[in-house]
């Protein structure tokens, strides 16, 4: 190393002319700047460009800190994916607050942990969630937490049930907002810009803290790793609350495209707003693809260019790609994790794939493949002594990665987080292999985390839910293969020695008895979609054997008894 002075270091500091945080904030003022005019989003009859979209996004800013809201509180949000909803991406981080997106299946028990656990001072929810919030608030409010300021979203698109629970409306409580609101500068790119929670493998969901230069990148990352042109028109079938709808609000204004809003996945509603609006480009689970494959050819008449969909949660099947391909649409697939702020892996085609048959193309294309450009690393090691395995196709690990586009950690969980880093690395929980071009493929889930239509619903959760009733002595929950929805739980359970029903009748009854207090206890996909009874298989120290149940999971038969 040289012992010298660094002229290169010397009276050349950051200042105000050279040095700005990245924050995604700054892709709205650059679109808003540049294409002031150029629609932004579409929402049923509403239109409006960039420049509104930030006047919007100040409104709310200045509202927000009217309330005092600022660095360290939380502004939770339950809503759809409506314009509301792309607000909060922009206003909230304008305030130096955080972002905290809600899965709007959850059941009520689980949202009032995270609005409690996060310290939410602020909840914006729409009408037809409102049920489940103020069941949560109630909860809260039971064990002596302070209630959050609650704003109703009222959306003219929705037509459904669901009542107003707040303090004001939301459209009106932002038109009393400053249109050019400054906001508070990020002083720290380090500084966080969302609270996005896990579902929980054991005990409660963790909450991920994600930062500002994270964001930024990985808005340019999904640029890079998906060739977006300018002007894409975006259509939201992916929720939004899914690690922030994969960085994708911030995407949007960097190459000033469309955000075409979307309430709910409904294959005729999806394919007559592509056909309208001329949509270029989509992600979603395997699930919303396979749901647009298999939809009537009327629906798809005069969509006659060549669509853009991205795909993550389970590998996508080869009657996904065919299909596609049929349709003369594009897949790209990716891989990721709420940690890693959604997509961080891409399976970058090469073009000698296009000359593989069907079975080459889809073995390439199942891959999760390489990292992002803006993630420092990804690989698959040996998690007990830190090394690489093999480039072989053969020699399993668990998936790591590292990089600028890796969590800050775990809220107020120290614990967690120094295990998820353990070795310099973010450790996946996942099992895959790397083949000797360096693309790496998951072989199995190593928490049993079961992806029903791209949700993760923990297997421990579900079995957890079983125990509680009085019928059911042992029990384990595995993925079953399903055509609609790529898994759903599938329960084994093994019941008390007087509990066993004498008919096939009865078994059915007990059956149906088990998913509806499972209903009690869980959101509804969370459930059980079929259960089997009979021994469960442990080990000689009384492990659950899932390897063999697995195994079972794609036979229509049940075990008996």
């Amino acid at each position: 190393m040289p012992t010298h002075p660094n002229p290169f270091r010397q009276d050349l500091d950051r200042n105000a002319a050279n040095y700005a945080a990245l924050t995604p904030v700054s892709f709205i003022e650059w679109a808003a700047e540049v294409f002031p005019q150029r629609c932004a989003v579409i929402h049923g009859p509403l239109r409006y460009g960039w420049a509104q979209m930030l006047e919007r996004a100040r409104r709310l800013a200045s509202v927000l800190a009217a309330r005092d809201i600022g660095p360290g509180d939380t502004v939770s949000v339950v809503l759809p994916n409506i314009p509301a909803m792309l607000d909060a991406h922009f206003g909230v981080p304008m305030t130096g607050a955080v972002l905290n997106t809600i899965n709007t299946r959850l059941d009520a028990a689980t949202v009032a942990f995270q609005l409690r656990h996060s310290g939410a001072r602020v909840v914006v929810v729409d009408r037809e969630f409102s049920g489940v919030v103020r069941e949560a608030l109630a909860l809260n409010a039971q064990a002596g937490q302070p209630a959050p300021f609650v704003v109703d979203v009222d959306d003219p698109v929705h037509d459904g049930a669901g009542e107003r629970i707040g303090a004001i409306e939301y459209e009106q409580w932002i038109a009393a907002g400053d249109p050019a609101y400054a906001g508070r500068p990020v002083e720290d790119e380090w500084d966080a810009i969302a609270l996005n929670y896990t579902s929980g493998t054991t005990g409660d969901p963790k909450g991920v803290v994600v930062h500002h230069r994270g964001a930024y990148l990985n808005a340019v990352g999904n640029v890079l790793s998906w060739s977006l042109p300018r002007h894409p028109v975006y259509l939201w079938t992916l929720p939004l609350f899914h690690c922030n709808g994969w960085c994708f609000p911030w995407t949007l204004p960097a190459v000033a495209g469309t955000n075409v809003c979307l309430r709910k996945v409904d294959a005729a509603l999806i394919l007559g707003l592509i056909r309208e609006h001329h949509v270029t480009h989509y992600c979603g689970a395997p699930i919303v693809h396979s749901l647009l494959i298999n939809a009537p050819a009327e629906l798809k008449a005069g969509i006659d260019w060549s669509v853009k969909a991205m795909v993550a949660g389970a590998a996508p099947p080869a009657a996904m790609i065919e299909g596609m391909e049929r349709m003369g649409w594009d897949v790209t697939h990716v891989y990721g994790l709420t940690e890693v702020y959604g997509p961080a892996s891409v399976c970058v085609k090469h073009e000698d794939w296009d000359a593989l048959d069907l079975a080459g193309r889809v073995e390439r294309n199942a891959r999760q493949g390489v990292r992002y450009q803006v993630q420092q690393g990804l690989t698959v090691m040996d998690a007990e002594a830190m090394r690489e395995v093999p480039y072989d196709g053969e020699t399993m690990g668990e998936v790591v990665f590292r990089g600028n586009i890796v969590m800050k950690g775990y809220l107020k969980n120290p614990k967690a987080t120094a295990e998820a880093f353990r070795g310099g690395w973010f450790h996946t929980g996942d099992l895959g292999v790397v083949h000797p071009d360096g693309y790496v493929k998951l072989k199995d889930r190593a928490k049993d985390i079961i992806i029903s239509g791209g949700e993760n619903i923990s297997s421990i959760e579900v079995e957890d839910a079983l125990y509680k009733h009085p019928a059911v002595l042992s029990c384990a929950v595995v993925a079953r293969p399903d055509p609609k929805w790529g898994e759903t739980p599938l329960a084994f359970v093994e019941l008390k020695a007087d509990r066993m029903p004498a008919t096939p009748e009865a078994r059915a009854a007990l059956a149906e008895e088990l998913i509806e207090h499972c209903r009690a206890h869980l959101a509804r996909f969370k459930c059980p979609r079929e259960v089997r009874f009979g021994p469960v298989p442990k080990t000689s120290t009384g492990k659950i054997q899932k390897h063999l149940l697995r195994a079972q999971a794609g036979s229509a038969s049940a075990i008996e008894g």
